[in-house]
């Protein structure tokens, strides 16, 4: 078995008017979580983000969405993890991800930002050694439409097949949480 998770932090944008854009796939994730284990999300300022704790059958695990910004998003993750000692192999940090398509899911340790602006602070405040929830939201097919692209609503479609992806992304959260990621891998991935 490997190292249990203990913080999962979705990225995302506060505020109305980013609620139902590609950008915040992460924090569709964790409201999805909060929703299955009856968590209710509250401000922290100490945290810059909304807070949650949860008890998911034997495993506690902090959820947070950073209210900074996206492109501050690893200070808010920063913050909490400090305060409860979690090692940033114990974080998972759950994202919309460009290079998937809308409907897929993948989980993965570390490497490269890949010029997501939350994972790239994340990087510079906790290193580059987290999980990370990547959830396919597609390209727009042009990178200088990708801007514009995050900022706006999923087609039906789109959204249909990513909230599927938060589904089965959730199924797996006792697997992720007790750190057996080849198994909740294997679910993830495979189609």
């Amino acid at each position: 078995m490997g190292t249990p998770i203990r913080l999962i932090a979705g990225l995302g944008n506060p505020g109305s008017q980013y609620d139902k854009t590609r950008h915040n796939a992460g924090f569709w994730f964790v409201d999805e979580l909060a929703r299955r284990y009856s968590g209710k999300f509250a401000v922290e300022k100490r945290f810059s983000g909304e807070v949650c704790k949860l008890q998911v059958g034997s495993a506690t695990v902090w959820l947070i969405k950073p209210m900074t910004f996206m492109n501050r998003s690893g200070l808010a993750v920063k913050q909490l993890a400090s305060f409860y000692q979690i090692p940033v192999e114990q974080i998972l940090v759950a994202h919309d991800e460009l290079d998937i398509a809308p409907g897929d899911v993948r989980l993965k340790l570390a490497g490269g930002h890949g010029g997501h602006n939350g994972l790239r602070d994340c990087h510079a405040h906790l290193s580059a050694e987290y999980w990370r929830l990547r959830l396919g939201v597609g390209h727009p097919g042009d990178r200088n439409k990708v801007v514009d692209y995050v900022l706006s609503r999923p087609s039906l479609d789109d959204e249909i097949v990513i909230s599927r992806a938060i589904d089965k992304a959730a199924d797996q959260i006792e697997l992720i949480l007790a750190g057996e990621m080849q198994k909740a891998m294997n679910a993830l991935h495979t189609k």
